[in-house]
C-alpha cells in the first residue's frame, strides 16, 4: 500500500510539472502569474463578502415582499435553489473538465451574483432569480476542482482549509459591515456596494485568474468523452446500500444535516423578527458564533480526536447539536439564543469528525466514492431542509404581521401568531424541535458505527477522478483520493 501511495505522489508531481511547462509555453489563457490557491481564495472571499453585506437588507425585503407567509416563502426560495444546485453541480464539474475551470468560475460567479442589483429594482424578480440561480450557484464545486488541479494530494487538506477559513472570515465580517452601513446610510448603499464587489470579483476572474487546467491536459484533448455518470447527481446516492458502515454514516449525515440546512436558511430571519434582535445584534451574533466555530473546528476538534477518539467526537458533536436545537426551539429570550449559539459552535465538530472517520477507514481508491456519497447527501439536504423548516413554521402558524420590532427593543419578544392560543406560546420555534428529534435519531444510528472498519463500495464504472455528486475534484491527477473532503458547500447568507 505504501508503494502505491508513493507511485501516486510521483504521478501527481509529474502531472503538476507538466502543467507548469504547458503554462510557460503559452498553454494558459491570460492571468496574473501561475494558478495558485490564492486566486481561488480571492474569488471565494469577494463573492461571499458581497452576499454577507446583504444579510440585513435581505431580511427586510423578504418580509416586505411576502408579509403573510415569510418563513414559508423563505424556505421555498432556498429549497428550490438548493435542489437546483444539487442537480447541476456534477454536470458543471464534468463540463469544466472539458472546457476548463476559468470559464465556469466566471459563469458561476456571474449568475450567483446576478440577483444582487435586483433587490432594489424589483424584489419579486430578485427572489425569482435567486431561486433559478441555484443552477449555477456551485462556485465551490469549481473552486475545489481548481485547487485539486494545482496541488498535490498531501497538500489538499491545507489548501481546502485555507479556502474554508476564507469563506468563514468573509461571513464573520461582512454582515456587521452591512448592518452598520444600512443603519447609517440606508439599504440602497449596501446593495450598490455589494454589486460593486460582485463586479470586482468578475473582473478579477477575467483579468487575474489563470486557467488551472490547460487545454493539452484536459481529457477531451485525449479523445475522452464527458462521463455522464460523473454528471449524474444520484450516481453516488445509488451506491449507499452496498456497505453497512457507509449506510450508517450516510443516514447519520442525512438526519443531522437536514435540520442544519433548514436552520441556516431561516435562523437569521427568526432572530430578527421573532426573538426581536436588532440588525446590529444579528451581525454580532453571526460574528461571535463564526469565530467560536472556527476555534471549535481547529483547536477543540484536535484535542477531542486525540483524547476520546473519532466516534466519540461524532457522538459528542451530535449531543451538542440536540441541545442547541432544543434551546432554540424553547428559548424566547435573547440571552437564550446567545447561549445556544455557543453550543452551536461546538456542534460544528460533527461533520469534520465524520469526514475524518471516512478518510481513515476507506481504501485510497475508495475515498472519492465514499466521500462523494456523503457530499451528495448534504447537497440533497440543502434543498430539502429549508423547504421543511418553512413548511413547519407555516404549519404551526408562526406568521409575522409587521416588521417594525426588528429595531425596536421596547417591543415584545413574541411573534404575531395567527392563533394566539396555539402551541407557539410555549414553543416559539417548532422547526428547531423537529430538528432536535431528527438529530436524536441520528445519534442513535451513530452509536452503531464501528470505530475501525474498512469501507468498501464497488463503484463499477464510476471514474476514480470524480468526487461524487458535487463534482469538486474533477481532476485528471486523481483528485478523488484526497485525504479529506472539503467541508463546505455553496450557500447563500
Amino acid at each position: 500500500m505504501t508503494g502505491e501511495k508513493k507511485k501516486k505522489k510521483r504521478l501527481n508531481r509529474s502531472i503538476l510539472l507538466a502543467k507548469k511547462i504547458i503554462i510557460k509555453d503559452g498553454g494558459s489563457p491570460q492571468g496574473i502569474g501561475e494558478p495558485s490557491v490564492y486566486h481561488a481564495v480571492v474569488v471565494i472571499f469577494l463573492e461571499f463578502f458581497a452576499w454577507g453585506l446583504l444579510t440585513t437588507p435581505m431580511l427586510t425585503v423578504l418580509h416586505q415582499t411576502f408579509p403573510q407567509h415569510t418563513f414559508l416563502m423563505n424556505g421555498l426560495i432556498h429549497g428550490v435553489k438548493g435542489l437546483l444546485s444539487f442537480l447541476s453541480a456534477p454536470l458543471i464539474g464534468a463540463l469544466s473538465d472539458v472546457w476548463g475551470r476559468k470559464s465556469f468560475l466566471l459563469l458561476t460567479v456571474f449568475f450567483t451574483c446576478a440577483p444582487i442589483p435586483l433587490m432594489k429594482i424589483s424584489p419579486w424578480w430578485y427572489f425569482a432569480v435567486i431561486s433559478m440561480s441555484g443552477v449555477f450557484a456551485v462556485t465551490f464545486s469549481v473552486i475545489f476542482a481548481y485547487v485539486a488541479d494545482i496541488t498535490q494530494e498531501h497538500e489538499r487538506s491545507t489548501a481546502y482549509g485555507l479556502v474554508s477559513a476564507t469563506f468563514a472570515a468573509s461571513l464573520v465580517t461582512s454582515p456587521a459591515i452591512g448592518a452598520y452601513l444600512s443603519q447609517a446610510y440606508g439599504d440602497t448603499l449596501v446593495v450598490i456596494l455589494a454589486t460593486a464587489i460582485a463586479l470586482l470579483d468578475i473582473c478579477f476572474i477575467l483579468v487575474a485568474v489563470p486557467e488551472s487546467l490547460p487545454e493539452k491536459m484536459r481529457p477531451a484533448s485525449w479523445g475522452a468523452p464527458i462521463s455522464w455518470e460523473q454528471a449524474d447527481p444520484f450516481a453516488s446516492l445509488r451506491k449507499v446500500g452496498q456497505d453497512s458502515t457507509v449506510l450508517l454514516i450516510c443516514i447519520t449525515v442525512f438526519l443531522s444535516y437536514l435540520p442544519e440546512a433548514g436552520q441556516y436558511s431561516s435562523f437569521f430571519l427568526y432572530l430578527r423578527q421573532v426573538i426581536r434582535f436588532t440588525s446590529e445584534t444579528v451581525a454580532a451574533f453571526i460574528a461571535v458564533v463564526g469565530i467560536l466555530s472556527i476555534l471549535a473546528q481547529t483547536v477543540v476538534l484536535g484535542i477531542l480526536m486525540r483524547s476520546i477518539g473519532n466516534k466519540n467526537t461524532i457522538l459528542l458533536g451530535l449531543g451538542f447539536q440536540i441541545l442547541q436545537l432544543a434551546w432554540y426551539g424553547f428559548g424566547s429570550q435573547p440571552w437564550m439564543m446567545w447561549a445556544a449559539g455557543a453550543v452551536a459552535a461546538m456542534s460544528s465538530i460533527t461533520f469534520p469528525a465524520i469526514s475524518a472517520i471516512v478518510s481513515r477507514n476507506a481504501d485510497p481508491d475508495q475515498q472519492g466514492v465514499v466521500q462523494g456519497m456523503i457530499t451528495g447527501i448534504r447537497g440533497l439536504c440543502n434543498g430539502l431542509g429549508p423547504a421543511l423548516y418553512g413548511f413547519v413554521f407555516y404549519l404551526f402558524h408562526v406568521e409575522l404581521n409587521e416588521m417594525d420590532p426588528a429595531d425596536s427593543p421596547d417591543k415584545g419578544a413574541k411573534p404575531n401568531m395567527a392563533n394566539p392560543t396555539d402551541e407557539s406560546a410555549i414553543i416559539p420555534g417548532p422547526p428547531f424541535l423537529f430538528g432536535a428529534c431528527s438529530v436524536l435519531l441520528s445519534l442513535l444510528v451513530a452509536l452503531f458505527i464501528p470505530e475501525h472498519n474498512s469501507l468498501s463500495v464497488r463503484p463499477g464504472g464510476y471514474k476514480k477522478h470524480t468526487s461524487g455528486s458535487q463534482g469538486h475534484a474533477h481532476s485528471p491527477q486523481g483528485g478523488a483520493c484526497e485525504g479529506k473532503e472539503p467541508l463546505l458547500e455553496d450557500s447563500s447568507v
